[in-house]
């Protein structure tokens, strides 16, 4: 009898790691909190925002700058693409995960 551990198939952390996410069910968890971290790294707003709530495909955003919302909103369209585009290159991000994917739409209020 051969070893077992000879026609296992080696797989990056990263790999290993989303994996696990999916079969314990905190896919969805995961990707809301890397969906707000790029929210700040998109907006560079993190010191106005007071909540950030993601559901559905729309990223909710409370901020206690109304100067800071006005900015952020002319921004809007922008900002969600960066935000995607951050996604994008995140390799934690699960990309086909139903209940949390990417934004498609962004709500500052």
């Amino acid at each position: 009898m051969g070893n077992p551990l000879a026609f296992k198939k080696a797989v990056s952390i990263d790999d290993a790691l989303k994996s696990f996410l999916k079969e314990a069910r905190l896919s969805s968890e995961h990707n809301c909190h890397r969906v707000y971290e790029a929210w700040k790294e998109a907006s560079g707003a993190e010191r106005y925002t007071l909540r950030t709530f993601y559901r559905g495909g729309i990223l909710y955003v409370t901020l206690n700058s109304s100067v800071a919302r006005m900015h952020l909103q002319m921004q809007n369209a922008a900002l969600v693409q960066r935000i995607n585009e951050i996604l994008e290159k995140d390799s934690l991000f699960i990309k086909d995960d139903p209940l949390a994917g990417f934004v498609k739409e962004l709500k500052l209020k």
